[in-house]
């Protein structure tokens, strides 16, 4: 699943250019017997399959000889609420991180002692924690430093301050199908252009 966002866009370039290093490991390279099993039914019965201790301890173990010091992170809706700030604030810390990805009905408990941070991207379920894992890499990796191409892309755009959404932007034509753009800024007046988006920039609810 995380091939074609890896291998695309801004994902692609920030590895291009050696900025970050993105890679997956298989947890059937960890699964137990001939049928390399991750998974097994609750005990107390229920509904649904959980994710089994073994493998998932022995990919994190090999995800950390890697990096040692790369936090790990689990994808659950119980998590803290992913946000903007934090994005920023983990791109800017230098360390390495570790996304478990939940499966099936869930995982087993005891899983959570391998875990720094557990995270939420809403409240709502997917069927897998691969997207918000996808999510929450592409929210942090397009603040590191060199991967978007303005100094300025990321520091003006919604929620860069944690509440403002950005002022809306208009290019080429001047008008089109007799909408055009707010003179002010096609004015050239720097002051009244700033004026302008900062009249016109939203609060988040």
């Amino acid at each position: 699943m995380f091939t074609g966002v890896f291998e695309s866009s801004m994902m692609w370039k920030a590895q291009k250019d050696d900025i970050v290093q993105l890679s997956t490991i298989d947890l059937r390279e960890f699964g137990l017997g001939p049928r390399r099993t991750v998974d097994d039914t609750p005990y107390g019965g229920g509904d649904g399959m959980l994710l089994k201790p073994e493998p998932l301890f022995a990919a994190v173990e090999r995800a950390k000889q890697n990096d040692p010091t790369a936090k790990v992170l689990l994808m659950t809706p119980r998590g803290q609420r992913w946000k903007q700030s934090t994005a920023q604030s983990w791109a800017d810390g230098g360390s390495g991180y570790i996304f478990i990805c939940g499966r099936y009905e869930g995982y087993d408990e005891r899983i959570v002692s391998l875990v720094d941070t557990q995270v939420s991207v809403g409240d709502y379920v997917l069927t897998g924690g691969e997207l918000p894992a996808m999510t929450i890499i592409d929210s942090i990796v397009r603040l590191i430093p060199g991967v978007l191409g303005g100094e300025s892309s990321a520091a003006i755009e919604s929620f860069s301050d944690g509440e403002t959404l950005e002022f809306p932007q208009y290019t080429r034509p001047e008008e089109f199908n007799g909408m055009k753009v707010p003179e002010v800024l096609l004015s050239g007046n720097h002051a009244k252009i700033a004026q302008w988006r900062a009249d016109n920039s939203f609060k988040a609810d």
